[in-house]
């Protein structure tokens, strides 16, 4: 059994999506955001810290994934994100996981099939990949997206990639809406 928690960090929102993946089947078992306000910075990274653990606790996943800091035009907000993401990571080896990092491109490529999608298309494709009823918010579609790269990319992989193929071919002709 195979329980992936993806994470994308954020400075003032750090999605989490945990899902299960079993036999060729991924299931959503949670997502959603840690808000973590107007805080003082140093407060932040401890929200991001403890709201990871009592997730990690609960849910007891097996494996993590982190998406990667991109180069931003502003070093303050790069070197913001960085903590944030280490603060993540810190939450995680603290429960003995491995973490897997993936760039924005590789999971965006992943999950739509197409590197530079926009946040709607991810949104809708982790719907559809997790048969949900309901677009979920943009961070945590976002978290959701990381584990989906993650179940993709390991070397158990069991997840049927012609059925992603056939679906990402039909997003992109404007067939699944």
């Amino acid at each position: 059994m195979t329980i992936i928690l993806g994470i994308d960090p954020g400075s003032r929102f750090t999605g989490y999506g945990i899902i299960h993946r079993e036999k060729s089947q991924l299931i959503h078992l949670d997502s959603g955001c840690i808000k973590l306000g107007t805080c003082p910075f140093s407060e932040r990274l401890e929200k991001i810290f403890n709201g990871l653990q009592a997730l990690l606790h609960q849910y007891k996943p097996t494996e993590a994934a982190i998406e990667q800091v991109f180069f931003h035009i502003n070093p303050n907000v790069a070197l913001k994100l960085g903590q944030a993401r280490g603060a993540a990571m810190v939450a995680a080896a603290v429960s003995k996981l491995s973490i897997s990092e993936y760039s924005a491109r590789q999971i965006k490529q992943s999950v739509v099939g197409y590197g530079a999608a926009n946040k709607e298309q991810v949104q809708h494709m982790v719907r559809i990949l997790l048969n949900l009823t309901n677009t979920p918010q943009t961070d945590a579609a976002d978290a959701l997206a990381v584990a989906i790269c993650h179940a993709q990319s390991t070397l158990h992989q069991t997840f049927s990639v012609t059925q992603q193929m056939r679906l990402q071919q039909r997003f992109r002709r404007g067939r699944l809406r």
